[in-house]
Order: C-alpha cells, then sequence, then structure tokens
C-alpha cells in the first residue's frame, strides 16, 4: 500500500532563513479525505489520529467559566493565587508533594507552547549551552521547540521496556546541553519512565530535567509519578487540565519546581505576554478541585484500550496493553513494505479507522501506528466491525 501524501505546505524563507516544515498532522490530509470519503454513507470516517479529547468535562468547569466576572481585566501571568494554590493542592493530593504555589509554581497557556518555547527561554539564561535532549519516540514539539529555540535536537534512545538510555548520550552532547525532556506516561509508546533516575543524571550533569507529566492521571501498571517526588533541585514538571478533564479547548496548564527555574521562566513568560484568560483559570480551578470526574474518565479510556486492542488483534494485529496514556502502540506487520504509513491507509480505507503512523513521532516509530481511543465506545464499535469484515493480516 503506498501512504498518503506526505507533501506539505511549508513556508519559503529568505535564502539561508528558516521554513517551517509541515505541520505532522498536515501529512495525514490527504489520507483522512479519502478516507472520508470512502466511509461518507457508512457512518463517515473515525478518526483516532490525535489525542484531542471527545468526552464532555465537568459542568461545574463551564459554570465557573460563565460566572468568573474576569474577563474585564488582565490576569496574571503566572496565575492567579488561587489558580496557583488549586494546582498546588492537586499535586499535594494526587502524588503527596508539597510545592509553594507562590515561588514553585505557574500558569502556562496549555503546555505545548510551553515545550515549545521553553529551550529558547533557557537559552537566553545559559547562552553556552544550545542542546536540548528529548524522546527519540516522542511527540514532535519537543525537537521543534529546540529548533525554534536556534538549538540542537539530539533525540534519546528509549530502552526496550520503556524509559531513556541515557546511557546513549554522547558526553559532548551532554556538555552542551541545557534541558532534558522527558514524558511519562510517553506519548507515543504509553511506556512509563523511572523518572526518579533520570533526575539523578540530570543533577549529576548540571542539566535541568522537564518532565511532561500531561498523562498521569492515566496510569495502569502503577501509581502515577512525578520528578517533584526526588527533591525540587534541578527539575520542573508541566501539567496541563487537556487530558486530565477534556479541557484541551481552554488552554490552561502549570509548571511546578525547582523555584530558580520556575521564577526564571515566570519572569521572561510575564514579559512575552502569556497569560491564561481569567475565565479559563476559574474554570480550572474547579477541575482541579474534582476528581470524580477523572475516575470516570479513566473508566472510560480503559475499557477503550481494550476493546479497540482486542478488536485489531483479532484480525492478526496483536497489540499490548499500554502501561499508561490512552494511545495503542501498534507494530506494523512484514506485510506493509511501507511501514506506518502503509498500515494506516490499510485502516483507513477497510476499516475506516484514522490513526497516525509511528513516522510522526521520530524515525524510530517507522514500524508502527498510534491509535488514539479518544472516540466514543459506540464509533469504536464501528470500526471493529469493520475491521472484523474487511481486514484479516495473513500471519
Amino acid at each position: 500500500m503506498s501512504p498518503g501524501s506526505r507533501s506539505g505546505g511549508a513556508t519559503s524563507g529568505t535564502p539561508g532563513g528558516f521554513a517551517p516544515p509541515p505541520y505532522p498532522y498536515d501529512r495525514l490530509a490527504d489520507l483522512a479525505a479519502r478516507a472520508e470519503e470512502r466511509w461518507r454513507d457508512a457512518g463517515g470516517l473515525v478518526d483516532c489520529s490525535i489525542g484531542t479529547p471527545c468526552d464532555p468535562p465537568p459542568p461545574s468547569v463551564l459554570a465557573a467559566m460563565a460566572a468568573s466576572g474576569t474577563e474585564r481585566g488582565y490576569p496574571a501571568s503566572a496565575g492567579s493565587p488561587g489558580y496557583r494554590r488549586a494546582a498546588a493542592e492537586w499535586i499535594l493530593r494526587r502524588f503527596g508533594v508539597s510545592v509553594d504555589p507562590a515561588g514553585e509554581l505557574a500558569a502556562c497557556v496549555g503546555t505545548k507552547e510551553f515545550v515549545a518555547s521553553t529551550a529558547q527561554y533557557l537559552r537566553l539564561r545559559t547562552p553556552d549551552r544550545d542542546t536540548v535532549l528529548y524522546p527519540a519516540i516522542s511527540y514532535p514539539t519537543y525537537a521543534m521547540g529546540a529548533v525554534l529555540g536556534g538549538c540542537r535536537p539530539v533525540p534519546v534512545r528509549e530502552l526496550p521496556e520503556g524509559g531513556l538510555d541515557l546511557s546513549s548520550v554522547d558526553d559532548a552532547d551532554a556538555d552542551r546541553s541545557l534541558v532534558l525532556w522527558a514524558n511519562t506516561p510517553s506519548n507515543p509508546t504509553g511506556h512509563l519512565t523511572d523518572i526518579d533516575a533520570v533526575a539523578r543524571w540530570g543533577r549529576s550533569r548540571g542539566i535541568p530535567v522537564f518532565s511532561d507529566e500531561c498523562y498521569a492521571e492515566f496510569t495502569w501498571t502503577r501509581a502515577p509519578a512525578t520528578v517533584l517526588a526526588g527533591g525540587l533541585d534541578g527539575v520542573v514538571a508541566v501539567h496541563s487540565l487537556s487530558k486530565r478533564s477534556n479541557l484541551a479547548g481552554i488552554r490552561a496548564g502549570f509548571f511546578a519546581g525547582d523555584p530558580d527555574l520556575v521564577g526564571f521562566l515566570t519572569d521572561v513568560r510575564r514579559h512575552a505576554g502569556l497569560m491564561i484568560p481569567g475565565p479559563v483559570q476559574a474554570g480550572a480551578i474547579a477541575a482541579l478541585g474534582d476528581d470524580a470526574h477523572v475516575v470516570e474518565q479513566r473508566r472510560r479510556y480503559q475499557d477503550r484500550l481494550v476493546f479497540v486492542g482486542d478488536a485489531l488483534t483479532s484480525v492478526g494485529l496483536p497489540v499490548a496493553m499500554p502501561a499508561g496514556g490512552f494511545y495503542l502502540w501498534v507494530s506494523v506487520p512484514g506485510a506493509w513494505a511501507d511501514g506506518g504509513w502503509g498500515l494506516a491507509e490499510t485502516l483507513a480505507m477497510e476499516g475506516g479507522l484514522l490513526a497516525s503512523p509511528g513516522e510522526l513521532y521520530g524515525a524510530d516509530g517507522r514500524g508502527f501506528v498510534r491509535v488514539a481511543v479518544v472516540q466514543p465506545m459506540e464509533r469504536l464499535g464501528l470500526v471493529a466491525e469493520r475491521l472484523g469484515e474487511r481486514l484479516v493480516v495473513a500471519p
């Protein structure tokens, strides 16, 4: 099978200047359009290519935003005292770690912009370092954030059982590194990282460790972990309400940890005018104070992971349950010469399921596809029915 179109809409820059590459998920546009046309009259395409939540957020959050009365004034860039306090209380409740909401925690406008901008800001702080270490199989923004900050993105291999193979990092790269990104549970693999070991490695090298923990509420094999549990020195944890509370559209997140790092980034971000709108902060406070809706969301994702995993396995695409997150990382059988792109096309055209080729998450992901089980069960049931009728992968 040939893959969908990989042509992109990179914007031309000045000669020798920066031309943005195609946005990763735009590379699926041609395949999505063809599959949507194929399934238009049979229930439509089921989009499991990105981790956009499809379930409703708590009504209390929407009510809090509507009644906040904060829309007329400029919000504090670091977050209101109530926002920071709610985030600190959640960290204590969820992880048993105490942070000072006034000096060890601040708001960010969702976490994607934070990931994309942090290398740029840290290089202002440490101009003699220019390297960003990040997981070799990972969300594309870690590498792109390095590029946008004028830094060198250097991928770190993942261990077979999950986590970063820090022994593979070249000493010369470590000496030039201004940040090491970790992501646990991992997007896309679902693996968990020994984040304490990563933090110790970073401290021993004088490299700040930033731990993206936006899937922390969705761990299936052990309790959630945070880099903050081993102490705040040299580390920052990054959290978001996008996945936890189905609030990707309001862009609410926060970062917490080493007071020097948090303080520096808070000051820089204030100059950049980065602010969470006041009504959004009010809604986030309500969400952070409510754990019951997260319990229900965990149940939904766990049920969907099992259901879709069984459906794929039954047609010859065996897939293991992830240790965390809500993605299935499906190995591509040898029948698809074009790796993840070929399997993604087959799933879309034969099952009406749009999945992401693993190549979007780094070269090491080429032999996989990622399926985000975000759609409601009735939509996933439609996929299972189609696959069962039309697709059997030869062993």
